[in-house]
């Protein structure tokens, strides 16, 4: 048991470290001002940082001869959801649709450090034996409080991500965030085993040492899930973000359409061709050009097909004949020169190239490089490098 304890304690205090090293990951990485939603996400890993630090320092004794320190447990824990809530709604841009609950969890939060350090000064003045019953007491309470204020949030989160998506129809452009709904049915699951070991410790009425040990589970997987919501927040936002700014100037900037790199057969060198047949592709590469149409990931043949008034078969027969290519590979040939212009051009040089793929048309990051490496036979990390 002492074994398994001692390793508990090991992820502990190296998921404690880690925390602080996105901290300051994220925030030296930021170049221009840091944005209300990275602030929160950092306060959400900085929060369970500090509350697991305590957690190990209370394993490890390291204020057993203190009776103030020993008393002193911070509850770090409930700022969790608070700033999470607050980093949602940030990051889906609807701040101003939804309040946050930062400020009525400062007001608890500062509300619960003054009442415990009074019960201490007065157990530690007036209780004979400093017998710390009474703060044994108050400890439970405030913990079931906050659960259940913390659950409350909780379902707040889960309204807005699963029912209120109506809210930030733009955000669904740049994400599904089906990254957010795993982690609130991950989050779900840790919540109700956080309510299940405070009624079982209730129930029980375990005290001291041994309470600790219900406690690892929940350590654990808080940890593995606010660290994953970390990184992957980060992630997510920045490339939102970087997605958003790319797909304005693909608009705006006509310096970044496609034209004169067209990879179409010279129409001198085919013969016996009906001419009507090439002003058919002019049509088609025309429209998929000025209207920008490559860029949508979900472009399919029929629905192209539908939108220039001809059959499927006669598209794909045109496309094959007039571009050397199939349906798909001239589509994505299109993407492929639209990001190879981002990546020549040293104003995108700081966006991602997970983004810059996204923006152009592709649906993932590995559908991209397998598409860039054909037609350039270079990753697109290889050709940037040329250029920025």
């Amino acid at each position: 048991m002492d074994t398994i304890i001692k390793v508990i304690n090991f992820i502990l205090i190296a998921g404690v470290i880690q925390g602080f090293v996105f901290n300051i990951f994220t925030i030296h990485i930021t170049k221009k001002k840091v944005s209300w939603a990275v602030i929160y996400l950092n306060l959400s890993v900085l929060v369970l940082s500090l509350n697991n630090l305590q957690a190990w320092l209370i394993d490890v004794d390291f204020s057993t001869n203190n009776f103030f320190l020993k008393q002193l447990l911070v509850p770090w824990y409930m700022f969790i959801l608070p700033t999470f809530h607050a980093f949602l709604i940030h990051y889906l841009r609807i701040q101003k649709t939804l309040k946050s609950y930062i400020k009525p969890a400062i007001v608890i939060f500062t509300g619960e450090l003054i009442i415990r350090i009074g019960l201490i000064a007065y157990v530690y003045y007036s209780v004979p034996d400093l017998d710390d019953s009474l703060i044994e007491i108050y400890t439970k309470i405030e913990e079931s409080f906050n659960a259940l204020f913390n659950l409350f949030i909780f379902y707040k989160c889960v309204r807005i991500v699963f029912a209120k998506q109506h809210l930030y129809p733009f955000i669904l452009d740049y994400d599904d965030i089906g990254w957010l709904r795993k982690f609130l049915r991950l989050g779900g699951f840790v919540l109700l085993l956080w309510l299940v070991t405070i009624i079982g410790l209730w129930s029980l009425g375990i005290r001291g040492s041994e309470e600790r040990i219900f406690y690892y589970p929940l350590n654990l997987g808080t940890s593995i899930l606010i660290y994953w919501i970390g990184y992957q927040g980060f992630y997510r936002y920045h490339n939102v973000n970087d997605r958003i700014s790319i797909r304005r100037s693909i608009s705006s900037d006509k310096a970044l359409r496609i034209n004169e790199e067209k990879q179409v057969t010279n129409n001198s060198s085919i013969t016996g061709l009906n001419s009507k047949h090439q002003k058919d592709f002019e049509k088609i590469d025309a429209h998929i050009i000025d209207k920008q149409r490559y860029l949508d990931p979900n472009l399919g043949l029929e629905e192209l097909a539908n939108e220039l008034e001809m059959s499927a078969t006669h598209l794909s027969k045109i496309i094959n004949t007039y571009s050397d290519y199939n349906f798909s590979d001239y589509i994505n040939s299109l993407r492929i020169q639209q990001a190879k212009k981002l990546l020549n051009d040293d104003s995108f040089c700081r966006y991602t190239i997970v983004s810059i793929g996204l923006e152009c048309g592709f649906n993932s990051k590995s559908t991209f490089y397998t598409a860039f490496k054909k037609f350039t036979s270079k990753t697109p990390s290889e050709y940037r490098e040329t250029t920025c």
